[in-house]
């Protein structure tokens, strides 16, 4: 195993050995990407106050997200089509993180179904739900995930509709994939992947096909997929849902304070600040600057996450400490896996984890759950004063 020391060295083993147009599908944002980047720079503007001569020993980073104990609070974030950037992806994926003590939340849009992951692990893990036009295939997947012993349902939100990501149509990526010829030539360099590729069956979206009517290969899931996404969701509809699934409920993509108190309203047992990785509505907020100003909306009345943008242990903390009880990583568990695997995907927790406890307690904290405001150095105006 090559050394790894953070993230960005598995991103660059990812990008070598991942076909570009799956790297691009994972790597990339919406139109000019300005959200994606600064989902990510604006960490960056955030310090921490380091405090010295306090006991470090007996650290711990132990904490719980929806009641559920976690070896810390870091989730595996929904992905679709994992299962392209490392063959049997979303199971390779949900093993590590079952293994490391962390949710692993599966995606609507999957290569591997449900059944797939419940088979394959243990302990019971999350799933994300999208809204589609088919409410026959809504019910389904709830009873199914039901079946499976899905311990929580993530419900998106912020994509009725899809943005559009400029690399996806320069690379040809769609259903089926409409390969360019610079993506062929790059493919025939992508040999391992290849080889790997050949070694299993499971190459569409195991949640949707076999399970959709009428959809017997890529063609015909192409039609379904592209008039299915339900653009008259509601906050009724959410209600809805709410009461089909009757577990605990977490709802990604809230980035305004106005729908986090509709959030608090249908009962959502969480929610997930989210902007979709700088992947939807491209010059939105970033996650960490809309964090503030949903905190102080909901006042503790429900739990909140944060995704988008974590790429170490120092921006876990902190979100932590600006408030968030949870975090989610899809891009840097997804640089791990399509670097090395589900070997990958522990390195990428593990690094997490080691940055995580390593500056917590060079801020003088010995518990992650101990993490505040105080512990940072924020700039003035950072959540924004906007007109």
């Amino acid at each position: 195993m090559p050394v790894i020391t953070c993230i960005e060295d598995l991103r660059r083993l990812h990008e070598r050995r991942t076909p570009r147009m799956f790297y691009d599908y994972c790597d990339s944002g919406s139109y000019t990407e300005q959200t994606y980047r600064e989902n990510t720079s604006d960490f960056d503007q955030i310090r921490l106050r380091q405090r010295v001569a306090i006991d470090m020993t007996g650290r711990s980073t132990a904490s719980a997200m929806i009641g559920q104990d976690v070896a810390m609070p870091v989730a595996l974030a929904p992905v679709g089509s994992t299962g392209m950037q490392w063959p049997d992806g979303e199971i390779l994926a949900a093993k590590a993180a079952e293994e490391f003590g962390v949710p692993f939340t599966l995606s609507t849009m999957s290569v591997c179904s449900i059944e797939d992951v419940s088979e394959h692990t243990q302990k019971p893990f999350w799933f994300q739900l999208y809204v589609m036009r088919d409410w026959d295939f809504v019910k389904r997947v709830i009873e199914r995930c039901k079946t499976a012993n899905v311990s929580a349902l993530v419900l998106t939100l912020d994509l009725q509709l899809l943005a559009q990501r400029h690399k996806d149509l320069k690379n040809g990526l769609s259903i089926p994939i409409k390969p360019t010829v610079p993506n062929l030539v790059n493919l025939a360099t992508k040999w391992a992947w290849i080889r790997a590729m050949l070694g299993t069956k499971r190459r569409s979206f195991g949640n949707i096909v076999g399970h959709v009517e009428g959809i017997s290969d890529m063609t015909s899931l192409a039609i379904w997929a592209a008039e299915s996404f339900d653009k008259s969701m509601d906050w009724e509809m959410v209600k809805r849902i709410k009461e089909m699934w009757g577990g605990p409920l977490i709802l990604k993509g809230i980035l305004d304070p106005e729908d986090a108190k509709l959030a608090l309203n249908v009962g959502a047992d969480a929610i997930i600040v989210s902007n979709h990785g700088g992947r939807q509505l491209d010059g939105a907020l970033s996650s960490i600057r809309a964090l503030g100003p949903i905190m102080d909306a909901v006042g503790g009345k429900v739990e909140v996450h944060l995704d988008s943008g974590i790429r170490s242990g120092q921006d876990v903390l902190k979100a932590l400490a600006m408030g968030a009880q949870g975090t989610y990583i899809g891009r840097a568990f997804n640089h791990g896996l399509g670097a090395m695997g589900q070997a990958g995907v522990a390195k990428a927790l593990e690094v997490i984890h080691k940055e995580l406890d390593t500056s917590m307690a060079l801020c003088g904290r010995t518990r992650v759950t101990d993490l505040d405001r105080s512990n940072l150095q924020v700039p003035e105006g950072f959540a924004g004063r906007w007109a």
